[in-house]
């Protein structure tokens, strides 16, 4: 009997999947030439949980004709940033089956600069992902070039950003899969878009230093890159949507939303977080991610 009723639950949970392809989700993440109004995005948008690809948003911040590296090392190269350090680009990722944050360090953004221009292997992979609103504090003295909020954002959502977030890094950055409570508008300035554990780097090469003052932390394991079919066969069903972000574009992302990101060389990008509202779409959600887990 217990059989027959997860088995029913897999069946509706699929069909579930297959109706909302067919009926409302799009095949390709849509495109609009100019912002939408507020209203304009919260119906079309927010309220059906639709990411959307936005031209001539952010055109006129003066970030993407000044944000280049001599600027960037003139404005804030003495001062000193929290830079993320991995051994492979993948920053808070599922390694050796723990949950694994990377390094953290204290650099002057010009050294960091240097250390992007010409890579070595010896010193890792560099990323600044410090997810805590690092521009409106370790990058507050080129804030001035970019907006503190996205107006049209803030009144759809009808409140400011929680944090709005500086990320810049090379092609060997990774963020791994995963979702955010947070509604979020990610803007690129530059360039196209388990147990607990920290690497540390030791002797010249990285290591998996335990971590037992951290809760365990549910993560995803599958590397949309190369998933494992053999563990994970239901990810066959996936049908990912690939969607790639310029300079000068707006990518909304809604909250609860699984997503991989990978960039190109150099990429500098600003996202906002609005954090997201926990109403009867919540409520739904978690009822389907609790059959998710009893049909496990």
């Amino acid at each position: 009997m217990e059989s027959k009723i997860k088995n029913d639950i897999n069946d509706c949970l699929n069909n579930l999947s297959n109706e909302a392809r067919e009926l409302y989700l799009d095949r390709q993440i849509p495109v609009l030439a100019n912002p939408p109004s507020p209203l304009e995005f919260y119906r079309d948008y927010v309220s059906a949980n639709k990411p959307v690809l936005i031209n001539n948003a952010i055109n006129h911040w003066p970030a993407l004709t000044k944000w280049n590296n001599d600027y960037l090392r003139k404005n804030i190269g003495d001062r000193e940033v929290t830079v993320a350090v991995t051994p492979n680009g993948y920053a808070d990722a599922i390694t050796d089956q723990k949950f694994v944050l990377p390094e953290q360090r204290q650099l002057k953004f010009s050294h960091f600069l240097d250390i992007i221009e010409k890579p070595k292997a010896e010193n890792g992979v560099l990323y600044v992902q410090k997810q805590n609103s690092n521009l409106t504090d370790e990058f507050v003295s080129i804030i001035g070039d970019v907006d503190t909020q996205i107006s049209w954002g803030s009144e759809a959502f009808n409140k400011r950003p929680d944090a709005v977030n500086f990320w810049m890094g090379d092609e060997r950055a990774i963020t791994s899969m995963h979702r955010d409570h947070y509604e979020n508008l990610y803007c690129v300035v530059r360039g196209k878009l388990f147990d607990v554990g920290t690497f540390k780097e030791v002797d010249g090469r990285f290591i998996i230093e335990p971590n037992e003052d951290m809760d365990k932390v549910p993560w995803i394991a599958i590397d949309p890159l190369s998933p494992d079919y053999a563990r994970y066969p239901k990810y066959r069903r996936a049908e990912p949507i690939e969607v790639t972000v310029k300079a000068g574009q707006l990518l909304y992302l809604p909250s609860l939303w699984f997503h991989h990101v990978r960039q190109s060389h150099a990429c500098i990008a600003v996202n906002y977080w609005y954090d997201m509202e926990f109403d009867i779409k919540y409520n739904y959600y978690k009822c389907v991610e609790a059959l998710v887990d009893i049909v496990k």
